[in-house]
């Protein structure tokens, strides 16, 4: 990599993303491109070449001030300027501007409002609500989203007060699966491990061979019934003795 040593020299860059690291009382700062240090810790992105502006540590990216080798050597004990890059890289703190972070909240607003909007239905229409009308729900009950949390589980908190205070008539969507067991499964392993995790059975058969199911679960069930039924968790049932399909994501028990 090359490296620019120029310790009172100014080099002016725009449309960066700063990621900055303190060392005692001095501060060291890399310029990067937008968006592409979060690829780069996640490992998406894996040419720093295609992270950073420039191969350079600098002391203050927005006026331009490289950092000296004297102040690099004092703070990380080395002069090596692809090593520091790398630890700042991945250690230090990201800078967001203005247009980021407002990118930022945007996608997170747009995330929380579709997690919700995917797991929840009216129950009487058993259509989806669209993201903006959720919005005007969440905006009665007095919910806003925080930046610095997950998400998902705010859409988990959000959707348990919307079904809670009915501003809009919205329930948690279901899931409407098949269930088929070897019939020397049913009816021990069906009533002492599976049952307990269906919250309606809609349909029963069975015949010489098989048994079969149809019911409507809360989805944080589906990954029990699939380990219990398709992993062979328990070890109750063996493998080619069961299978469990998804037959409807927008279910709702009839009442």
């Amino acid at each position: 990599m090359a490296v620019i040593n120029q310790p009172n020299s100014q080099i002016k860059l725009t449309n960066v993303s700063l990621v900055r690291m303190k060392k005692g009382r001095k501060r060291f700062e890399i310029a990067c491109y937008q968006n592409k240090v979060q690829d780069w810790r996640s490992k998406v992105e894996k040419d720093l070449d295609e992270v950073l502006q420039i191969p350079q540590v600098f002391q203050n990216v927005s006026k331009g001030q490289v950092a000296n080798n004297e102040d690099l050597k004092e703070s990380f004990g080395s002069t090596n300027q692809q090593e520091i890059i790398l630890e700042i890289l991945n250690k230090g703190e990201i800078q967001l501007n203005e247009k980021e972070r407002s990118a930022n909240l945007q996608q997170k607003q747009n995330e929380f409002l579709t997690i919700i909007s995917t797991k929840c239905i009216n129950p009487k229409s058993k259509k989806r609500y669209p993201p903006t009308m959720i919005q005007k729900a969440l905006n009665e009950v007095k919910f806003h989203l925080n930046p610095t949390k997950p998400a998902k589980l705010q859409a988990l908190d959000a959707i348990k007060l919307l079904v809670e205070k009915q501003i809009i008539p919205i329930a948690r969507a279901q899931m409407k699966v098949k269930i088929v067991l070897v019939r020397k499964l049913h009816p021990k392993v069906f009533k002492d491990d599976i049952e307990q995790y269906i919250d309606h059975i809609e349909d029963e058969d069975k015949n010489d061979k098989t048994f079969q199911c149809t019911g409507i679960i809360d989805p944080i069930n589906y990954r029990n019934l699939v380990s219990i039924i398709e992993e062979g968790e328990g070890k109750k049932v063996g493998k080619g003795e069961g299978s469990i399909e998804v037959l409807d994501m927008a279910a709702i028990k009839e009442t």
